[in-house]
């Protein structure tokens, strides 16, 4: 005698819903184009530009330059270091509205 065991429901699935394109300009109105990000921009590059010099990383080899107290105006040597990109992504804190695994 065997016993038949019963698949559970698939979920039923709609229409699948489209995302609108990214509006690139209003993003970089609203967010990037702000005094405050334009100068955490340019320290995190004066930081990536330090580490060069220093012959930590190189242009093209996959490196971030972390800050470890997540502070891009603290460019002080013993603040930064060099990851690989993979671990520097895992390392930032996520975002509302994000999973990440």
């Amino acid at each position: 005698m065997s016993i038949r065991i019963k698949a559970p429901p698939k979920p039923a699935t709609g229409p699948v819903k489209k995302r609108p394109p990214r509006n690139y300009r209003k993003e970089y109105d609203d967010f990037q184009g702000l005094p405050k990000q334009l100068k955490a921009r340019g320290n995190r590059n004066i930081a990536r530009r330090a580490m060069e010099v220093a012959g930590r990383v190189r242009k093209g080899d996959g490196k971030h330059v972390d800050h470890k107290d997540m502070n891009p105006n603290n460019n002080s040597r013993t603040n930064l270091k060099v990851l690989p990109a993979r671990a520097n992504l895992k390392k930032q804190p996520t975002r509302k509205g994000r999973n990440r695994t």
